[in-house]
């Protein structure tokens, strides 16, 4: 069964020079829940990836289904199920590439260190808060199609975490004005992750459009109304059948770096 990782890596490799579905491909692997391998079972909380020596350098191995991993393996393995986000936050700095379903899918790729690194770098960049009081709300106005499609495919991978989410027009008291997504029922441990996926959307959509600021106003208050009444609504899948959240196994050039190179560990 073709996967989201498997659809945006085929439209990446149809057509290589479009930088949006270059950034898509990346912004799937870091949305993707991973199995990755390891060499031996964590212990406390400690994970020590399996690193395969190939000519290219070092690599560490994910999958983005158990039957992927189990097809690779020729014998039972310790792993970990993990975000891509924090499978490359793992690897960075170290060195390693990632081997992505090596062999046993149409996303089979490898992703150099350097490429580990910058993904990794986008990824860890905080939202850009919002600053000063609000003032009032209104229709987010035109918008580039490629944010709105990004967001919404953000959004209801998320949607096991939030309640509602609309985007508005925030009037700010300076006099300045800036996009503004509200996001109701959020947990407060899970915010800080939210906003930064949130804002992986905006970088990763190849799209022109300025800062994006994300707010948790209280379900059903005021700030929430306000906004839902100017704002535009993404629609959501209700919680009850949103994507499980993620489960733990047993267990050059920066600004445009080397993407993929088909390979299989020696």
């Amino acid at each position: 069964m073709e996967t989201p990782l498997d659809r945006a890596y085929r439209a990446h490799e149809a057509m290589p020079e479009d930088e949006r579905l270059r950034l898509r491909f990346h912004e799937r692997l870091l949305d993707a829940e991973l199995f990755l391998l390891l060499r031996e079972e964590a212990a406390g909380g400690r994970l020590k990836p399996e690193v395969f020596a190939l000519e290219t350098g070092p690599v560490a191995l994910v999958f983005d289904r158990d039957e992927r991993l189990a097809a690779f393996l020729e014998a039972p393995a310790p792993y970990a199920a993990l975000s891509g986000r924090r499978i490359l936050g793992l690897l960075a700095g170290q060195g390693v590439g990632l081997g992505i379903n090596l062999g046993v899918a149409p996303s089979s790729a490898l992703l150099p260190a350097a490429a580990v690194d910058w993904l990794a770098a986008m990824a860890a960049e905080p939202p850009v808060p919002g600053e000063g009081m609000l003032r009032g709300f209104a229709p987010p106005g035109p918008l580039p199609a490629a944010l709105i499609e990004a967001l919404g495919i953000k959004l209801a991978a998320m949607a096991a975490l939030i309640g509602s989410a609309h985007l508005a027009t925030a009037r700010h008291g300076d006099g300045s004005e800036g996009m503004l997504l509200a996001l109701t029922g959020v947990p407060e441990p899970a915010r800080a992750e939210v906003a930064a996926a949130v804002a992986e959307a905006l970088r990763f959509s190849g799209a022109e459009a300025g800062a994006l600021d994300v707010t948790f106003p209280a379900e059903g208050g005021a700030a929430a109304r306000a906004i839902a009444a100017a704002g535009r609504r993404f629609d959501l899948p209700r919680r009850a059948e949103a994507p499980a959240p993620v489960r733990r196994g047993p267990g050059s050039d920066p600004e445009r770096p080397p993407i993929l190179r088909r390979g299989t560990p020696q």
